[in-house]
Parts: structure tokens; sequence; C-alpha cells
């Protein structure tokens, strides 16, 4: 059990842990002779100076979203599901084949399908490492970073010899059919007379992965598949004792993980200002997810948070990168200091205050 109030753990571990990022990624410009507080002015300026940009900050959010709750799910159920970038390709081939195999009348339709295709391929993906765990015992980190690899190969095989038309170069689908191209949120803003997300490719997908989060809300915690999933996750042994089948929770949880995952893809796919298949359409958003759900503390209100950081981080990046002297490799840096902080060394940040606040709470005892 945390030593921490529950306010400390939610707030206080992610922010010390950000502070710790900033701290050393301001020595990292300093280290390359760059102004530390110009960059960060060109990276919050990029990430939220005008409406075009905050779209695309909204883009990259919706993709960490669906990655951060796949990985939660997962999570609650004690299930490290790394697999969310290959679930995430295979979600992009579900779309594909449910735009260009069906003539729809109307994008709401190919909406349904594209998110129903998306989450089956990403489920379908994630089964074989799910029974692998829950039958064979199987570890799931090993099968599911394995299926990643094996993903972004038959994606390819696919692309190249399936779904490229006949002619082109580049390695992707054909364009998704004018039917099928859903509103952008520059759409829905230009029916009030507005311009306001200009050429982002933010679209409605976004209301979809809110949708998700308030969805992963009621299931983990107002019902009771939620509850065995988190009985599961915290205890075994007690859960087994408790009747609860390890084998169906295990294969739900990931089931559900994965089906999350693929659903990344109706925003990457069929939501991007060219909608197709391209190789790369995950574009990383399945490992950036790891960090957003440990940010987020597994919960859907932190997830979104921290998926609106990342993605603030990737479009500021990508701006800084752009528009200064700055090479790219130092905001991938960044970026993976933010990821590491938050993430991989959760724990360096959270012990100490743990420890910090067991001490507080020493002194208050023998004060009274």
């Amino acid at each position: 059990m945390s030593g921490m109030p529950k306010w400390a753990d939610v707030v206080l571990v992610p922010l010390v842990s950000l502070l710790l990022a900033g701290i050393i990624s301001i020595l990292v410009f300093v280290a390359v002779g760059q102004n530390p507080w110009e960059a960060l002015q060109q990276m919050v300026e990029g990430a939220f100076g005008s409406s075009n940009n905050i779209g695309y900050t909204l883009f990259y959010a919706t993709n960490f979203t669906f990655t951060g709750l796949a990985v939660a799910v997962a999570f609650h159920g004690a299930l490290f599901n790394i697999g969310g970038e290959g679930q995430a390709l295979l979600g992009g081939l579900g779309v594909a084949v449910a735009c260009l195999v069906i003539p729809w009348p109307h994008w709401s339709l190919a909406l349904v399908a594209a998110v129903a295709m998306s989450a089956a391929f990403g489920a379908l993906w994630v089964s074989v490492p799910a029974y692998l765990q829950a039958r064979r015992g199987s570890h799931i980190v090993i099968t599911t970073i394995m299926f990643n690899g094996m993903a972004s190969g038959l994606l390819i095989y696919m692309l190249n010899n399936v779904l490229r038309p006949e002619g082109a170069m580049q390695v992707a689908s054909d364009v998704f059919p004018q039917a099928t191209h859903i509103p952008s949120l520059n759409d829905i803003a230009q029916a009030f007379g507005s311009n306001a997300f200009g050429t982002s490719p933010a679209n409605i997908t976004l209301f979809l992965a809110i949708a998700a989060c308030v969805g992963v809300w009621a299931l983990i915690w107002r019902t009771r598949l939620g509850y065995e999933i988190r009985a599961f996750g915290k205890s075994q042994p007690a859960a087994r004792y408790a009747g609860i089948d390890a084998t169906r929770i295990t294969m739900i949880a990931l089931l559900i993980s994965g089906g999350l995952a693929g659903m990344m893809a109706v925003n990457n796919t069929l939501g991007a200002n060219t909608p197709q298949l391209v190789d790369n359409a995950a574009g990383g958003a399945g490992f950036i997810g790891i960090a957003v759900a440990l940010m987020g503390r597994n919960h859907p209100v932190g997830i979104a948070l921290a998926a609106l950081l990342f993605g603030a981080l990737f479009q500021g990046g990508s701006e800084l990168a752009s528009d200064t002297n700055v090479p790219v490799q130092i905001v991938i840096v960044i970026q993976a200091l933010v990821v590491m902080f938050t993430g991989a060394l959760d724990n360096m940040v959270r012990k100490p205050l743990e420890g910090l606040f067991a001490q507080v709470r020493r002194g208050a005892r023998s004060e009274a």
C-alpha cells in the first residue's frame, strides 16, 4: 500500500518527474549551446500558439489516449501489454479493409465499420499472446514484443502485394473513397463560420477517444468484470480462491486492451489529411502509450491529461526542430527524458516522496 495520500500519488509524483525531466532538458540545451528558455517558448508556441498547432496537438493526443487506455486496462489485471504498436498497425489494416472493400454511402457508416474492424483486428492480434499467457505461461512482455515485429512485416507484405494500387511507388494503400472521409474538427468549425483548426488533421475521433475514456472508467470501476480484473491484478492467488477464472480474466483484459490499441488507427488512418494506410501508421504511439498510462496512474482522466502533454511535446518538438537550428535529435532526447522520468524511473521519485510523507506522519504523531 502506498505511503502517500492519493492526491500526492496522482499529482505530486508526475509533477516532480516532469520537473526532473525539465532540469535535465535544460542541461541538454545548455550543453549544445542553445538558450533553454527560448527553446521552451518555441515548444509551447509550436504546440499551442495557433489553432492549427492546437489541432495537431489534439491529433497526437488522440493517438496516445487510445494506446494509454490499452496499456492501462491490461495493467489493472497485472498484465504488461507492450504490443500496442503492433496492435495499432493491424488495427489500421482493419480500417483499410472496412473502407476499401465495402462501398459505404456515408462516412458515419464507414466510421462505425472502421471502429469495429480496427478493434477486432487489434484484439485478434493480441489473442495469441493472451492465450499463451493464460494457458501456457508464456510471458506477455516477450510475446507482445515479438508480435510487434511480426505485425510490421505482415503490414508491409499486405501493402506491397495486396493493397497497393497497380503502378504506385509508395508503400501504401489506395486513398479511401471520398464517402468514407470523416469530418475534421475544422470541418465542424466551418459549419459555424470559423476556420479554427486550419489544415490540421484533428478530427471527430477525438470524441471517440473521450468516449473510450468514459467507457474504460465505467468498465474498471463500475462493473463486475472490472472488479474481477482489478482483484486479479492485486492478488492472483486470492482471486483464484474467490472463484475468479484466471484464464478468462487474462483473455478478456488483453482482448479489450488490444481492441483499444487497434482503435487508434481510426484516427491515424481514416482521420489523416490523406486517408490511407501507410507502413508506419502507428508512428511509435504504441510505445508512448506505456508512459502515458504510467504518468496517468492508469486512470482515464490522468491518461487523457498525460496524452495531451505528450501530444504537446510531439507537436512542439517538431515545430522547434523545423523553425530553429535545434537538431531534431535533441528534440527526441527531450521527449525521451520525459518518457524515462514519468515511466521507467517512476519509483526513483515515488520512494523518496513516500519516505518524506512517512516522516511527516511520524512527526505529527510524536507531537500529538
